[in-house]
Parts: C-alpha cells; sequence; structure tokens
C-alpha cells in the first residue's frame, strides 16, 4: 500500500511523470526486487485509480508485463461526464488556482476538501451547522469523517497537470498525454479489470467511472455498481445489510453496454448468510 506524500514548498515542480517514477513505479519495481516471479495485482482509489491507470497504460507501452490485472475504485479516466465538479475547473477558474499555488507551491488540502463540500452543500455544510445550532454543541466525529478530514497537499505542477491535461482536456483519452515523454493510450491495457463505482458519488460520478470499460481492451472486465458515496459506498462490505451492489462481468474485450443497459441486464449480488442486498432499481 502506498500512502500520498504530503509536499510542502520544496515539491512544487514534482509532476505526474515524478508521481509515476517515484510512487507508483518504485513500488512495483520494489516488490519485484521482493518476488521476482509473482504477478503485480494494481488497485487505486479516487485519484490513485486514475494514476494507477496511467501505469498500467505506461507499462504497457514498454512491453512491461508484470502486472496481472488493473483495480479501480471510483476512479476516473476519461472526464467527459465528470459531474457538478466540472463547474469548478473551467479554463478562468484554473488561472485562479495556479496562480494561488504558485505562492506556496502547493494546494493546501481543505481547500480541496471546502469544494467537494460545496457539490453537497445540503449535507456536508448546512445540514450541521443547523444540528450544531438546535444542539447547542458539535456532533462526535465518527471514523468516516475523521478518516475524510484526513487531507493531503498537492504540489503546483503535478495538481496543474491533472487539472489541464486530464479533467479539462482529457488528453489521456484523446491520446495526447505523455509518461516520461511517450505518449500512453488506454487501449493498450489489455488485463483484467475490476471496477466499482458508486450510486451516490458526486466526486466520481458512476457513469463517468462507468467509461473505462469502453476505453481499455480487458478481456476479462468486471463492473460492480454499490450504493452509497464515494467513501462510504467502498469501504462499506456487501455484508453490510443496508448496502446492495449490482455486478456483470464481460469475458472478451468488444462487447460492452450503455450505462442504462448495464442496469438492465447486471442482477444484485446473494451476499454471506443467503441474504441479497436490494434491488433498488
Amino acid at each position: 500500500m502506498v500512502s500520498w506524500r504530503n509536499p510542502d514548498a520544496n515539491d512544487r515542480d514534482l509532476g505526474l511523470d515524478d508521481y509515476y517514477r517515484q510512487g507508483a513505479m518504485a513500488a512495483i519495481d520494489f516488490v519485484s526486487n521482493l518476488m521476482p516471479d509473482a504477478g503485480i495485482h494494481l488497485a487505486g482509489y479516487c485519484l490513485g485509480g486514475t494514476l494507477a491507470t496511467l501505469t498500467a497504460a505506461g507499462m504497457a507501452s514498454q512491453g512491461d508485463k508484470r502486472l496481472k490485472s488493473l483495480t479501480l475504485l471510483a476512479a476516473q479516466a476519461d472526464f467527459t461526464e465528470a459531474g457538478e465538479l466540472m463547474l469548478f475547473v473551467t479554463e478562468s477558474e484554473l488561472a485562479f488556482l495556479k496562480n494561488m499555488m504558485w505562492y506556496k507551491g502547493y494546494l493546501e488540502g481543505n481547500q480541496m476538501t471546502k469544494t467537494f463540500q460545496l457539490l453537497q452543500a445540503r449535507e456536508l455544510i448546512w445540514s450541521k451547522m443547523v444540528n450544531d445550532l438546535q444542539h447547542t454543541e458539535p456532533r462526535g466525529v465518527i471514523d468516516l469523517l475523521a478518516w475524510n478530514a484526513d487531507t493531503t497537499r498537492m504540489p503546483y505542477k503535478m495538481h496543474s497537470e491533472y487539472l489541464e491535461k486530464l479533467f479539462l482536456h482529457n488528453d489521456f483519452v484523446e491520446g495526447r498525454f505523455a509518461i516520461e515523454g511517450q505518449k500512453v493510450a488506454p487501449e493498450n491495457i489489455k488485463l483484467p479489470v475490476f471496477a466499482v463505482g458508486t450510486e451516490e458519488d458526486f466526486v466520481a460520478p458512476w457513469r463517468s467511472v462507468y467509461k473505462a470499460r469502453t476505453l481499455v481492451n480487458s478481456p476479462d472486465y468486471t463492473f460492480l455498481l454499490t450504493s452509497g458515496g464515494h467513501n462510504a459506498g467502498v469501504i462499506s462490505g456487501p455484508v453490510n445489510p443496508k448496502r446492495r451492489h449490482r455486478v456483470l462481468t464481460w469475458t472478451d474485450a468488444t462487447t460492452t453496454l450503455t450505462p442504462d443497459e448495464w442496469l438492465t441486464q447486471a442482477r444484485c449480488m446473494r451476499v454471506p448468510g443467503g441474504r441479497r442486498g436490494r434491488s433498488g432499481w
């Protein structure tokens, strides 16, 4: 497991190439040195999933076959339908952000959190304020909220590249994105893929996450849609009686479905103990 580094001003010029080389590839090389005959199953969550996809594409372009599968949790590669977050990612907003990050060399983690809160202001801002006012004292912090508050900064160069090249201009899907000077493309990924989306995700909308199916040439591809949001939807397992999920697997690289067709064909899975998840659709 690789943890995000929390950069400071000295890391302002770390870019996506550095996160690829010093992050994902450093970990993969380390594991390969310890266990040279073992295949590696790469998994990534949210932006980590985007980086995992870039890593898999970069390794494929170099003929590196150490990866045996790719797991993507609430992760986007195609940002054409990235939801309401697109309201905050325009040319003018990006220029404002880059100017703000330039002085410090990074973006504060709590600034990103506030942006996500604005997307769900009713639940994440106003309901808490009203509740605190009614009870005259703050609510206790549950595990999930404590974890969610554990933010990390983003270096100037990396965050600028992510927002401009990937989020705003969709360079990866359009074939313009390069890793260490070499263009990479998602269609070069020919690994078994397991992708998870969540119904109420406002950070990575599930229909956007689902797009990965049309991008890769995976001979064994599974997409699972679970209830909940960006965090709780991923960490709450199928044994939770309040959760439901649907899943469908393709066993060839050419067959695909639209999101609505997928909803029609995917079935609720039986969970341990004989209970069946509620369909909810």
